[in-house]
């Protein structure tokens, strides 16, 4: 510190300038500098430059505490994210999965519909050619109805007229007989 005071005297050169004796209470530059040398020592008795760099101390470990705080809060941050991005790559990976999921479900309800449409189709039609059977079997039989009904009106007639009374008793007699060697 005294070397500091030493080079400030030195420095002042230009207080040579002045006219007149230099170590004179007439000179200002000299009142001057007996005023700094004062107000320096006025310093360093009352140790302004320890509580100056206290100070500065202070406030250089209330920096590093921050930037310690800072550099833990940019992991943490980095942790958070690093956990943020794993959840929303399983979150990611489970939706890919539904997605999935539905898509099989979709394709097999889809294939269950088809084969449910087939036996539908297939019952529908079946019982289609039942009812065309039915109605077939109905229609060959109202025309083997139709047809007796012609044939024995055509017999009756033909009968009718080729028969005289003489073979007419003869075919009752022997109709009574073969119903009468039937039942017995």
């Amino acid at each position: 510190m005294k070397k500091a005071l030493l080079i400030s005297v030195l420095a002042a050169q230009p207080a040579f300038a002045a006219s007149g004796p230099f170590f004179s209470l007439g000179n200002t530059n000299f009142i001057v500098l007996i005023s700094f040398l004062l107000f320096i020592g006025v310093l360093l008795k009352f140790g302004v430059p320890g509580m100056l760099t206290g100070m500065l101390d202070k406030r250089a470990e209330q920096i590093k505490s921050d930037l310690d705080e800072a550099r833990a809060l940019r992991e943490e941050a980095k942790a958070i994210l690093a956990s943020y991005e794993r959840k929303r790559k399983d979150v990611q990976a489970q939706a890919d999965r539904i997605v999935a999921s539905a898509k099989d479900e979709a394709v097999e309800a889809a294939a269950q519909a088809q084969k449910d449409l087939e036996t539908s189709i297939a019952r529908r039609l079946a019982a289609a050619e039942e009812r065309i059977a039915s109605a077939e079997a109905g229609a060959v039989r109202a025309v083997r109805e139709q047809a007796i009904t012609v044939a024995i009106a055509a017999a009756a007639d033909v009968l009718s007229k080729q028969m005289t009374a003489e073979a007419s008793a003869a075919s009752i007699d022997d109709a009574i007989k073969q119903v009468d060697a039937k039942l017995h």
